[in-house]
């Protein structure tokens, strides 16, 4: 009964563990708001990011701010691979990062360890 138990629970955490790390997460969706001819908007970082894909509006300077409420260290910097980017955001609560808006063009981004992932879209 103990061997069946224990079977049982390791098909369990390999089910899981292979889901959190190839399964498909849906995440949430924002567009950032335009003030004054400029875009601003939030991320909130904790557990992951959130929304996790933002839209922007091309031609007009935007201005990403991502707010820290995890303490986990692979959430303690943001990578844009693409800006060259690699912000620590464990040293303040808000962390800015003006993203280029010149063109149409996606930007992905990804904690520091490449596990929590999102994305920005620059659209016409």
């Amino acid at each position: 009964m103990v061997q069946m138990t224990t079977f049982m629970v390791a098909i369990l955490l390999i089910a899981f563990i292979v889901w959190w790390f190839f399964g498909k997460h849906e995440g949430s969706v924002a567009d950032a708001q335009v003030t004054d001819n400029k875009q601003e908007t939030t991320v909130l970082v904790d557990g992951g990011y959130s929304p996790s894909t933002l839209f922007l509006k091309k031609g007009i300077p935007a201005k990403v701010s991502f707010r820290m409420n995890d303490s986990t260290a692979c959430l303690s910097h943001v990578v844009f691979e693409k800006l060259g980017i690699d912000k620590d955001l464990t040293k303040q609560s808000v962390t800015e990062i003006e993203i280029p808006t010149d063109k149409a063009q996606e930007f992905d981004y990804a904690c520091g360890m490449n596990m929590f992932h999102g994305k920005i879209i620059v659209k016409n």
